[in-house]
Formats: C-alpha cells, structure tokens, sequence
C-alpha cells in the first residue's frame, strides 16, 4: 500500500472512531482507494479523483456525470472496486493500446474482457464494451474474424448458441479434444449435425481426422434411422452433414445406410414441407438432391409446392426451375395463379422481390389486384403474415412499376379496391394512394370524393372482338416473350450505359408492355353483339341510316356499329363517333346538328333499316 492510501486508510479510521463509518466501511473504502476506479450498478464505470476528508466525500468522474460527489458511507455501500487490469479501466487508461491490440491481437482483447467479468461473458457483453470506443469499424465483420481464432485456441469454449457465455479457461485443450467432447455432450441430430459441420470447417487444423470421423459418422448414421420418418427434415440435414464430413476425410459408404435418395423417395409430394423447416444455408443444396434423386418429375413437384411455401425457399425453387430451363413453366404458373387470383401472398412476395426483366410481361396492375386478395385471403388464416403489405408500403417504387403501362380504367377500379380493401389502415392507404396520383393525376377527384362510379362497358361486334383476343394472344404468347429474350441477349453485351440494343429492346418493352395493358382493359369492357333486331322507331346501334346533307342535299348513308367496327369506305361508323352521336336515338324526319373538329353540318333522318351483312 502506497504512501498516499496509507494516509488515507486513517483518515477513514479517524471517521469511523469518530463514529461516522463503520469498519466494515472501512475496508471497503480501502479498497475502492487502492483500485482507483469503481462501478456503480445505475451510473456504470467511474474513476475516484479525489477524496475529501472534511466533507467526508469521493468526488467521481462517471461515464455520465463527471466530477460526481458522493458520501463516503454511501460509497462503501453502492460502489464496487474495480482493479486498473479491468477492460473498463484500461479504456480510460489506455484506450489507444486497446485498440492496437484489437488491429493486431483479437484474442488478447477477449480474453482481457473475459477475465474482466469473472473469465466468461456472452458476445452482446464482448460488443457493449468495445464498440464503439475501441472498435469503430464493422463489429460484424471483426468478430467473424475473432470467432474463428477463438474457435481454434484451446483456452476459450465457444458456444452454439450467441446467448450463452463464452469462457476462457487457463488449461489448454486441443480442437479435436474439444469438438469430440461438444459433439459427445449435445443431445439429439440437429445439434449434432451442427458440431458436424463445425468440425468441417476446422478439418485443417484437427490433427488425426480418421479418429474424428470414425466416431463422428457412424453416430450421426444410428440418429438418422430414428429421424427419417417422423422428422426427415432433420434427417437430411444429418445426411449432408454426413456426406460432407466423410468426403473431406476420404472415407468410404458405410453399406445400409440412409441416404438423400431413400428420404426423397417416401416423401415425393412433400418437398416444400421438408425443405421449408431447414436453414436456408441448405436449401439448394436439399432441391439439388431431390432434382437428383427425381430426374423425371422434379419440375412438376417443385412448381406444384411454389404456391406453398415462403418467399425465402420460393426465390431458390425458381432459381432451380430456371437454371434446369423450366422458365416458360414457371411464368405459365405464375400467369395462371394471378389471373384466377390464386397466388399466395409469399408467392407474390418472391415476384415483387425479383421483378427481373423475365417476368416483365406478367408484372402489371392484375398482379397488385392479385395482392390484394392474397393479402385479404391472410386475415382469415391463423398464420397471418403482413410481409407482403410491409414489402408493398416499403418499396417505393413497386406500385408504380406495376400500374406503370396501364389504362386508365384499369387505374380507377385498382384505386377503388384499394380504396375498399381491408390490409390497409388509413395512413397507409393515402400513402398508396399518393403514388397512384402522382403517375395518374386524373385520379385525384375520384379519390377525393368528386366522381361517381360509370358503367365504362362498350358494344363490339364478334368479329372484331375476335380480332382483338387473337392480337392479345400474339402479343402475350410470341412479341412479349420474344421481346424478352432479346433483352436478355442484349444484357449479356455488358455495359447497359453504352448498350444500345438493350435500350432499343427496353424501349420496345415499354410499347409492348402498354398495349398489353390496353388491350386488357379493352377487353374487360367489351361487349360482343351481332347486332341482331335493332331498334327501327329510332336510330340505334346496328341500324342503317340515310340521311340528307342539308347544306348540298345531297343523301349519305351510315350503317351505325360496334366501337371498332369503322369502316368508312363501306360506310360503317362506330356509335361512339361524333355523328353516330347526333343521330342515336333520333326518329325519321327529325333534322340533327354534328360539330365536327373545325365545322358543323346538318342532317335531315330520311330512313332507318336494320344493318345487313355483306
């Protein structure tokens, strides 16, 4: 004991003579003295600058209350020495060796903060302390690197689980003494496997692998009969782990056991359900070993559970599909779902997710009414999920992407189901609701409440409704698809800045993409008719009327028909036409005025007979 604490251990004697502290706060005292730095549960680490016999007080300078006066009684009760060794007082002490030590010795920094808290603490400890005082960079980053080193010291215990401790201990003990003994002591397959694969990422470092294997494999073999059948996903995680560890070794098949091939075998309508449950880590490598073991029926199988499974293993399912050259299969599905409405709300979250130029002839308005009624569909089911509405409030950009090429109509009734639809609540539909005006400002007053809903239906003729169904079909089935694999193409030239190809593809893309949206609009609306027993009393849609031009007197016939039947050489006008206008619903004699776009002109109804076909 120093000099300067001998003086100042009588001077609590004196206090306590005095009756003012009591021995037992003596020594306490004492030792907050020797250490010089003190931690207290509310106000944490302190450093005692001072002591003030007369006032009988510490005076501490706490993380948040520097130059603290504090009662000596009271410190004796609330503080706890902490000794100038401790993480907390080398931070103040010497703060810029800590951080060297973390550039250059990982290990050196742990075990400090280890020893520091009684030679074990769990990694949030090991990060509140040092970041960011010590560690200003990706902690991530730095402890991925420590935890390797850690793993392979054989003074420090690293648990599987981040919420148990770490711990240092003084006796030495190999890696391969300590992964036998953690792969000896944990219970059931799934642990089991995970020391598996651990010891497969430290085999560099094991001294005798034979050893290792010969114990490891034949136990993970006697655990896998007893989960294949009720728990075959963590059966097959067992057999990778297997297979793994063994060919890294260089051992043989042990005859009779199970294999990949045997599990897929009993469970072939369950794919998704088994693949689901296992770390994502696995599940290509668990569709690679289905697609092996199936060769003839994987496609079917994986595109019949795509609907029922998550977004996460969806994006590897159609990963598979794609790279096996099952896309068109894949689209045709998705098409189908979204069309019926079918699709589920993971289904849909994958395709909001990827949004590759694949999927450009599917992505449009129909696909958000799809996500509607999947996310509707949710809130009667007892595992809702509200991924899909965050997913679509979170990105900015979806909801525009989608409506992007659409009609005007197809904007107002999505506007009118989002306006009724129940997934939102009414911050998050104005929000919504925001976007669609500001790519469709004519939107504005039906939101606001100043329109009321039309019938926007139109009459065609067979024929030309015909017509337009074959247009629609060639551009979904052939100019669309084409069109994306020239993009595709166009793409693999590099450089999309200078690629003009790629620009002249997208451009068309864009063309395309609108008179799909058009024509489904269109379509939706029309109303076929052959036009069969018209009205005759009066002008009306499949009438032919004659006419007088009152200004030259001379007659004009009009036959009057569907909105894309015009045919002005034959004489054949749509009813939506200015004059067909005039005229509807006018009797013979009757004279009608039709402003056209730069005069007027007048007619007087001579007749009016049914239209007949050439």
């Amino acid at each position: 004991m120093g000099r300067e604490n001998i003086a100042m251990k009588e001077e609590f004697e004196k206090l306590a003579a005095a009756g003012k502290l009591t021995r037992q706060q003596v020594d306490a005292l004492v030792a907050l003295t020797e250490s010089g730095y003190c931690y207290h549960r509310s106000w944490g680490f302190g450093k005692i600058v001072s002591m003030d016999a007369v006032f009988s007080r510490f005076v501490i300078d706490f993380q948040s209350k520097s130059g603290h006066p504090m009662d000596l009684a009271f410190a004796a009760e609330s503080l706890k020495p902490i000794s100038s060794d401790h993480i907390y007082a080398r931070k103040v002490s010497g703060l810029e060796d800590l951080r060297q030590m973390a550039a250059l010795h990982h290990l050196d920094l742990i075990k400090l903060v280890l020893q520091s808290f009684g030679g074990r603490a769990t990694v949030d400890q090991i990060q509140q302390v040092l970041v960011p005082d010590v560690i200003k960079d990706d902690w991530k980053k730095w402890w991925e690197g420590a935890k390797h080193e850690l793993k392979k010291d054989g003074h420090f215990l690293v648990p599987a689980k981040k919420s148990d401790f770490i711990i240092f201990q003084v006796k030495e003990v190999s890696l391969q003494d300590r992964l036998m003994g953690e792969f000896r002591a944990v219970k059931g397959l799934k642990a089991r496997s995970g020391v598996a694969l651990e010891m497969l990422r430290n085999l560099s470092d094991v001294q005798d692998t034979a050893a290792l294997a010969k114990e490891v494999i034949p136990a993970l073999n006697t655990e896998i009969v007893t989960y294949q059948r009720t728990q075959p996903s963590i059966a097959l995680e067992g057999i990778f782990a297997r297979d793994e560890l063994r060919d890294a070794v260089g051992a043989a098949p042990i005859p009779g056991e199970v294999s990949a091939a045997s599990i897929w075998l009993q469970e072939t309508g369950r794919v998704g359900a088994i693949i689901e449950p296992m770390p994502a880590s696995k599940h290509r490598r668990a569709l690679l070993s289905f697609k092996e073991t199936m060769p003839e029926r994987w496609a079917d199988a994986l595109l019949a559970a795509l609907n029922h499974i998550s977004a996460k293993l969806a994006a590897e399912v159609a990963h598979a599909l794609i790279s096996g050259g099952k896309l068109d299969a894949l689209k045709e599905l998705l098409a189908r779902l979204i069309s019926q409405h079918q699709a589920s709300s993971e289904f849909l979250l994958w395709l909001a997710r990827e949004r590759s130029d694949s999927f450009a002839d599917i992505l449009g308005p129909e696909v958000f009414r799809a996500m509607l009624t999947a996310m509707e569909r949710d809130q009667f089911n007892e595992k809702r999920s509200n991924k899909l509405r965050d997913y679509i409030l979170d990105d900015q950009t979806l909801l525009v992407e989608l409506i992007g090429s659409a009609d005007l109509e197809v904007i107002k009734d999505l506007t009118r189901a989002l306006q009724l639809s129940p997934c939102f609540d009414d911050m998050d539909k104005r929000s919504l609701l925001a976007r669609i005006v500001k790519s469709y400002p004519a939107v504005q007053t039906m939101i606001s409440g100043e329109q009321t809903r039309q019938d926007t239906s139109f009459v065609v003729s067979w024929e030309s409704l015909e017509r337009r169904k074959t247009e629609y079909a060639e551009l979904v089935q052939k100019a669309i698809p084409a069109n994306s694999r020239e993009i595709a193409v166009a793409r693999s030239y590099g450089d999309l800045r200078e690629n003009h190809e790629y620009k002249a593809a997208k451009e068309m893309q864009k063309i395309l993409m609108r008179r799909k949206s058009e024509l489904e609009s269109q379509l939706v609306r029309a109303r076929g008719t052959d036009f069969a027993n018209p009205r005759t009393d009066v002008v009306s849609i499949g009438t032919e009327v004659s006419v007088t031009d009152l200004e030259h007197q001379q007659p004009e016939h009009f036959a009057i028909l569907g909105a894309w039947d015009s045919n002005p050489e034959k004489g054949i006008i749509s009813y939506l036409t200015p004059v067909a206008q005039a005229l509807l619903n006018r009797k013979p004699l009757e004279e009608v005025e039709v402003s056209l776009d730069t005069s007027k002109k007048r007619y007087r109804i001579d007749s009016i007979a049914p239209y007949k076909t050439a």
